[in-house]
């Protein structure tokens, strides 16, 4: 669809074929190939960062394993459908373009622009989440050790043949035991262990796997190192979503103008391409992060 190429006529409109090109046909193909030169520069550079997960995943695999645990996959899932359903309406707006329907090729990509929101209001309520639990990179990350009183006064034990005031004591040396904290087995359920639970230093203990009365729970340290790798790779994609979503804003007021006519609808397709490649890259990161176990 976008590799057709204008009409070559003797009535082609040259208005917006620059001096240096004989015909619309001409500059449309230095436009494909240009543009098919930036794309590969831009898989380059995704490929370099699976090249990263792939190392960190092979030297941690403990990490990637429990850490996915804590991301939500039917967001992700959402997200995805999101993104496809916009590679449709573009591909459908630059079909438009080529036949002359300037109208509908500005509704469709207002559509497609429409989804690139959504799926960037989607992403916000997955960081704001991540935010406010403290799963985040490198230093950030929020260890349990953070919230807890010093060991002096946390390891003091508590038996059921304790006083009173030894009681009251460990009461107010252990603030998140007290009635506005949720309950034990609340928070051991799978929905609601998005917060790091475990003693061991960064450390978390996976949503399926419940600690057990008597048994040790089980831990994994530097969790921070998946987070990290997480939010570069989706902050990465989500700038290039920013970026997508200008030029379609641009391109469809262009469109609504009545600049693109069957012979002239280059920047449209350039457009469709980068947002393609944009969708692509999702259809990677969703099972690399959220599913691969």
């Amino acid at each position: 669809m976008i590799g057709n190429s204008p009409s070559t006529s003797a009535s082609a409109d040259l208005r917006h074929v620059a001096h240096h090109f004989e015909s619309p046909a001409q500059q449309f193909d230095a436009a494909v190939q240009g543009m098919w030169l930036f794309l590969a520069t831009e898989i380059l550079l995704f490929a370099g960062l699976f090249c990263l997960y792939a190392v960190f995943r092979a030297n941690n695999p403990e990490i990637f394993q429990h850490a996915h645990h804590y991301l939500s996959k039917p967001l992700g899932a959402l997200n995805t459908v999101v993104l496809l359903c916009s590679s449709f309406t573009v591909a459908a707006a630059v079909r438009a373009a080529q036949l002359g329907r300037s109208r509908q090729s500005a509704i469709l990509l207002g559509l497609t622009l429409a989804c690139g929101l959504g799926f960037l209001a989607v992403k916000y309520v997955e960081y704001q989440h991540k935010w406010k639990e403290g799963l985040l990179w490198g230093f950030h990350f929020r260890s349990p050790e953070a919230e807890t009183p010093p060991a002096s006064a946390a390891e003091v034990p508590v038996t059921a043949s304790a006083s009173t005031a030894g009681a009251d004591s460990a009461a107010l040396t252990r603030p998140e035991q007290s009635d506005s904290a949720p309950s034990a087995t609340a928070a051991e359920e799978p929905s609601a262990t998005f917060r790091p639970v475990t003693l061991a230093p960064r450390g978390l203990r996976a949503p399926d796997e419940p600690a057990r009365a008597g048994t040790p729970q089980q831990q994994v340290r530097n969790v921070q190192t998946f987070f990290a790798v997480y939010f570069l790779m989706t902050g990465l994609h989500a700038l290039h979503v920013l970026v997508g979503l200008g030029l379609i804003a641009w391109i469809t007021w262009r469109t609504w103008a009545g600049a693109f006519t069957p012979l002239y609808f280059t920047p449209v397709a350039m457009v469709a391409l980068y947002w393609h490649l944009v969708d692509l890259i999702w259809i990677y990161l969703f099972p690399l992060l959220y599913l691969i176990h």
